[in-house]
């Protein structure tokens, strides 16, 4: 799923394109996309782009006569700008056409939890925003009283939009490893100093990767938006040398979930339990990164 690195450089590249733009027409491929029906999808059309803004996980594109064109993408969804006028591909679930070029909104796969809303006012707004602090923008004392607000794993915590405003899998994992802590970690547990390392943890990493994804993109638009990047510490690298230790990263696996961490950095030498591969493995599971040689 896109998390805030991503949606930043999203919008970043949105505005040099279409702000101020008219938004011509929007083509539904989908019909299941849209999930709202007042105002309908054609009030939108030949309104003005007057700004973008970002509200967590999602893009909203700010139109004249107070109108708001929200995407959120989801775990499959991805945006494309095109400027041929060919015809979309089989993935495109909408187009949003301006005389510049075309959004095209596609989601992959066959699950279709990608969305589309069309509100009015920005008192419609609101649904959408679950109440997340923005990290960056977060001082220790608003970050500290968020974070132990709840008594949660602390990878729940980062990744809860409740708590915190545009953190998922992806980036959660990363954060924890800079912070060298468990992802199991209770929050409600976590020292002064813990707290403090895992906030500054949480900002250079989001601000390091904004800035890696937007050099990465330049003056085009993002092309390969994906969870996964060759130069990310833990997550997506199970099997692979930690970048500090070199250990073998581990990985914790529940329902689609996949939550990747260095035992040496993280969690003093422990393997933490899987659900499904130490039941199965029982007395043979390793309890610690040195028994794996």
């Amino acid at each position: 799923m896109p998390e805030l690195p991503d949606i930043v450089v999203y919008i970043e590249a949105l505005e040099r394109r279409i702000a101020g733009q008219r938004l011509q027409r929007i083509r539904l491929l989908n019909p299941f996309l849209l999930r709202t029906a007042d105002p309908p999808i054609s009030a939108a059309e030949g309104k003005q782009v007057i700004g973008l803004r970002r509200i967590g996980k999602r893009i909203v594109i700010e139109l004249e006569d107070d109108l708001y064109v929200v995407l959120h993408l989801m775990i499959a969804g991805r945006l494309r700008w095109d400027t041929s006028g060919k015809a979309p591909a089989r993935s495109a679930q909408a187009v949003l056409e301006f005389s510049c070029g075309s959004l095209i909104f596609t989601e992959a796969g066959t699950k279709r939890r990608a969305s589309l809303h069309l509100v009015r006012g920005k008192q419609a707004l609101r649904p959408f925003d679950a109440g997340g602090i923005e990290v960056l923008e977060a001082d220790l004392a608003a970050f500290s009283m968020r974070l132990k607000a709840e008594n949660h794993t602390l990878k729940r915590a980062l990744t809860d939009p409740h708590l915190f405003s545009g953190i998922g899998n992806a980036y959660s994992d990363e954060i924890l490893h800079r912070a060298r802590l468990s992802p199991i970690a209770l929050t409600s547990r976590l020292s002064a100093q813990e707290v403090a390392r895992l906030r500054l943890a949480a900002q250079s990493v989001l601000t390091e990767w904004t800035d890696r994804l937007r050099q990465q993109a330049g003056d085009g638009f993002p092309e390969k938006v994906t969870a996964f990047h060759e130069h990310m510490a833990v997550h997506g690298r199970h099997g692979q040398p930690c970048p500090v230790c070199g250990a073998c990263v581990q990985r914790i696996v529940f329902a689609d979930t996949e939550t990747n961490y260095c035992a040496r950095c993280q969690t003093s030498g422990r393997i933490l339990a899987d659900r499904a591969r130490s039941r199965l493995l029982k007395k043979s599971w390793p309890r610690d990164i040195d028994e794996l040689g």
